[in-house]
């Protein structure tokens, strides 16, 4: 199974200019929303199902080269942590990752045995590597309110390669 998602997402092997050959980067940052409220928020993400070239679509100029899948934790009040599955997509780009668009959207968790549930928030979130960071600075993404109160529009947020611990002690320090 990892030799065929090496042999369509080559550049899984080195995302972000690192070696990742578990094929997945995983991140922290602090999402600045309209308004100027802030959420830390660490993500995990890898290549998604098939559909990268044939699912059509154009951003920047660049075709759609992958799906990406993965989840998100976002820090809503000091050590209040919010699960989110993220799903995404990236253009241009097929060996390497490195002059790529990347395109977040961050949803809420659907709880189990939930098959549809109504009224999940989201935000969404794009960008590019500028270096080891992931930028995603992108304006005027839309987001939808979540359950658990925040409105998180028009965000932008720079990802650096952080663990989950790195992540749960900038929540429990926040605000």
């Amino acid at each position: 199974m990892w030799v065929l998602v090496v042999a369509l997402n080559p550049w899984a092997l080195h995302i972000g200019g690192r070696s990742t050959p578990l094929l997945y980067w995983h991140g922290a940052g602090v999402v600045l929303a309209k308004g100027g409220k802030n959420f830390p928020l660490y993500v995990w993400f890898a290549p998604g199902g098939p559909g990268g070239f044939s699912a059509g679509g154009r951003r920047d100029g660049k075709r759609v080269s992958a799906q990406l899948q993965g989840d998100g934790w976002l820090c809503i009040a000091p050590g209040t942590v919010q699960r989110l599955k993220l799903s995404g997509t990236m253009y241009g780009g097929y060996t390497t990752d490195a002059d790529s668009v990347l395109e977040f959207r961050l949803l809420e968790w659907r709880k189990a045995f939930s098959i549809n549930p109504p009224n999940r928030g989201f935000f969404e979130v794009a960008g590019r590597w500028r270096g080891a960071e992931l930028v995603m600075d992108r304006p005027n993404e839309q987001g939808v309110r979540f359950n658990t109160g925040p409105f998180i529009d028009s965000a932008v947020v720079t990802l650096r390669w952080a663990s989950y611990e790195e992540f749960q002690s900038i929540c429990g320090a926040s605000r």
